[in-house]
């Protein structure tokens, strides 16, 4: 796929991320009721878009399960869920490679009554954290844009007490956003949906993983559970970046057969929904 110096690579995702945080697309233009537009939180509007496009995030994350837990999120973006860790009561802890992201989930926190949330900018890769500090490590879409995700996930393992739990959502391949970016970048230029994904999905160096390969990452885990997950992307109802908002995509958009492919697409769905504890 690529031979990027790996130290060059993470700078670019940083960069990435930086200029847009995850989640930011959606502060602006989710539709709210009218006689409230101008009193609505904006990170009101982000949190109805992410849970109402993505509603099986509360039974994978099980916020509820972090009360009085040692709780680390690795890659909090806009900081959504982990304000939920915190609203359950979990002594949380999280890291993410943005600046930007840290600011900006700081300010949610505060706004949310949290005044001194333990938040840092940290590399997955390299956790600043002593060996079996916590209880939970949650990473929602994260670790696929780091050029060592193996390491990222023998670096969970690593700062999990014996007995704790990993919730770990990655890509997976095959999907219908692979299929639609190599329609789109590959097909005519002789490019593999991995390369496709590679090179345009979100941050430079995005990987996906089969079923087996995560199986592999996972290795060190026991218990460990899989289940697949339609993404917005797949189904094409999220709001688009700003790379696909051109004449053709908009009408692209409003033809795509959501209902067909929901009863046809079988397993090529984007999110791959990994648990896996550590044995104690």
């Amino acid at each position: 796929m690529s031979t990027a110096d790996p130290v060059v690579q993470k700078s670019e995702v940083q960069q990435f991320w930086e200029s847009e945080p995850c989640g930011s697309r959606y502060l602006v233009g989710v539709e709210a009721p009218r006689e409230r537009e101008s009193t609505i939180d904006p990170y009101d509007l982000q949190i109805r878009a992410r849970y109402g496009l993505e509603p099986f995030i509360w039974d994978f994350a099980k916020f509820a399960s972090g009360k009085r837990r040692k709780v680390l999120e690795v890659g909090v973006g806009m900081g959504a869920d982990f304000v939920e860790w915190l609203k359950a009561g979990a002594h949380a802890t999280g890291i993410d490679l943005s600046e930007t992201s840290i600011r900006r989930a700081r300010q949610r926190c505060q706004s949310a009554g949290f005044t001194e949330p333990d938040l840092r900018v940290a590399d997955a890769e390299n956790l600043p954290f002593a060996d079996e500090t916590f209880d939970i490590v949650y990473s929602y879409g994260v670790m696929h844009h780091s050029p060592d995700t193996h390491r990222c996930i023998r670096e969970a393992w690593r700062v999990l007490k014996p007995g704790g739990e990993a919730k770990i959502m990655i890509y997976h391949h095959p999907s219908l956003t692979g299929i639609m970016l190599w329609v789109r970048y590959g097909i005519w230029r002789g490019r593999s949906m991995h390369q496709c994904v590679y090179a345009h999905l979100e941050s430079p160096g995005t990987k996906t993983y089969t079923k087996a390969e995560a199986a592999a990452l996972m290795s060190g885990f026991c218990n460990v559970e899989m289940k697949l997950a339609f993404s917005p992307g797949d189904l094409l109802v999220h709001r688009p970046s700003s790379r696909f908002r051109g004449a053709l995509y908009r009408f692209f958009w409003r033809l795509y057969p959501r209902w067909l492919l929901r009863r046809i697409a079988g397993d090529c769905k984007l999110f791959l929904l990994l648990t896996g504890k550590k044995e104690g």
